[in-house]
């Protein structure tokens, strides 16, 4: 592949047609998809400094006496070989859309991806000209559900999403060093030579604008107690929450303020993959699906969770999850040895799906009941496993809590209900209007 693009070379440069078919040639065997012309058909803007290659900016410069644009081929090759270390589950998704009205994100406009727009675009035009994100090939990996007959959703793997996320965060981070508020053009930017990455060959470090930003820095208790309604507020939150990396994964940039919706507490930043994780999948104003997923919230990765939820002042207080996320635990755990197997090709397996309903809120907890369900059973069966009052539900999970996580059991409690308010912000019961959505 390396003599292929040669021809295209300049002082270490390659030009932005052998840059794509490298780019392609190299990424062929991995795990995320790629796309021809990453470099130069749209939206990559080359005229404008950089491109992105993955979660990589990669600096573009004018060569052959300023004729044309190139890159230095060792950057793609970076580009490349992080992309190719990625591995992809295509069963662990997450929805991309379309989502009920609720109101635009807070952005600071130093950001020219905004992936998830382009995506949603692209999805309501089918006859639009398909583009790139950043490289990737997103449309082979995209998957369609269809409820209803006629309701659509779009998802993608959640290894997509989180690339996705990293190449937005980089971009941004390149525009902040660089001194612009996504305005550069190619007649702002002098000529020069492209900056040198970390680990050249002669040890020199590099001083390109990506290096010069600040990293993210892990998330302490800074937003510990603060409504959200009146921190959301504040001027310049979204570029403060982007100095963090995420509290629950701790591997990826912040991109959002997670909240308790009953309590009004924020929690913690969280990245976009992990705010998907969280949300319960409500199939109804009172229902939510029991999914595999949960395997990590209530499992394999329970007390990162169990840490993050009780954040939330009010539910560390109570010793308690907010009500869809208790009802899923109940379900997913309290009921687990309920649950009917049916036989399969490889042993049994659970039957059919989990679901569960509730009655009532949690601030009339003798009135809250929970109903677990078992729907879609090979048998054709739709068996109730249990009705279990809230407060019953609730004092399996403090014990629950006190094995799972004792860190976490141990902050917690009835003591510590000093400043809660009076009155706790109710679930939304009906989430059909703008704004409403529950997570």
């Amino acid at each position: 592949m390396t003599e292929r693009v040669v021809p295209g070379r300049a002082d270490d440069l390659i030009t932005l047609g052998a840059a794509d078919a490298l780019w392609v040639g190299l990424t062929a065997g991995g795990g995320v998809p790629t796309a021809a012309g990453a470099l130069t058909r749209s939206p990559a803007r080359a005229g404008a400094g950089y491109v992105l290659l993955g979660s990589r900016v990669v600096a573009t410069v004018r060569a052959h006496g300023g004729a044309r644009w190139g890159v230095a081929e060792r950057e793609v090759r970076r580009a490349a070989e992080e992309l190719n270390a990625l591995g992809t589950d295509r069963r662990d998704l997450v929805r991309v859309g379309p989502f009920r009205a609720t109101p635009e994100p807070e952005r600071d406009g130093e950001t020219s991806l905004c992936w998830r727009r382009q995506v949603a675009a692209q999805l309501r035009e089918p006859s639009a000209r398909p583009h790139h994100v950043a490289g990737i090939d997103w449309r082979r990996v995209l998957v369609e559900h269809t409820r209803d007959g006629s309701r659509r959703t779009w998802w993608l793997p959640r290894t997509v999403v989180r690339l996705l996320d990293a190449a937005e965060h980089a971009e941004t981070r390149w525009l902040r060093a660089a001194g612009t508020r996504g305005t550069v053009t190619a007649a702002a930017r002098p000529p020069a030579a492209p900056p040198r990455p970390a680990g050249d060959a002669d040890g020199r470090r590099s001083t390109g604008p990506e290096d010069s930003a600040d990293p993210p820095r892990p998330y302490g208790k800074e937003l510990e107690g603060q409504l959200y309604s009146v921190l959301s507020r504040r001027p310049g939150i979204t570029g403060k929450v982007a100095g963090w990396t995420c509290a629950v994964c701790h591997g990826t940039p912040a991109a959002v303020l997670d909240h308790c919706h009953e309590h009004g507490y924020v929690r913690a930043p969280v990245c976009q993959s992990c705010n998907t994780r969280e949300r319960p999948d409500h199939l109804y104003a009172h229902d939510v699906r029991v999914a595999n997923r949960y395997t990590r919230l209530f499992q394999t990765d329970a007390e990162d969770w169990l840490r993050h939820w009780h954040r939330c002042t009010g539910c560390r207080a109570r010793t308690v999850l907010p009500l869809p996320h208790l009802a899923a635990w109940t379900a997913f755990i309290a009921c687990r040895p309920l649950r009917p197997t049916h036989r399969a090709p490889r042993g049994r397996e659970p039957c059919g799906v989990l679901r569960v309903s509730w009655t009532g809120s949690q601030n009339a907890p003798r009135s809250c009941l929970f109903t677990v369900t078992v729907d879609s059973c090979p048998a054709g069966e739709h068996r109730v496993l249990a009705r279990i009052p809230y407060r019953e539900a609730a004092e399996r999970f403090r014990g629950w809590l006190a094995d799972t996580a004792p860190a976490v059991a141990a902050a917690a409690g009835p003591d510590r209900l000093d400043g809660l308010p009076a009155r706790p912000r109710p679930v939304v019961a009906d989430t059909s209007g703008e704004g409403l959505a529950l997570f």
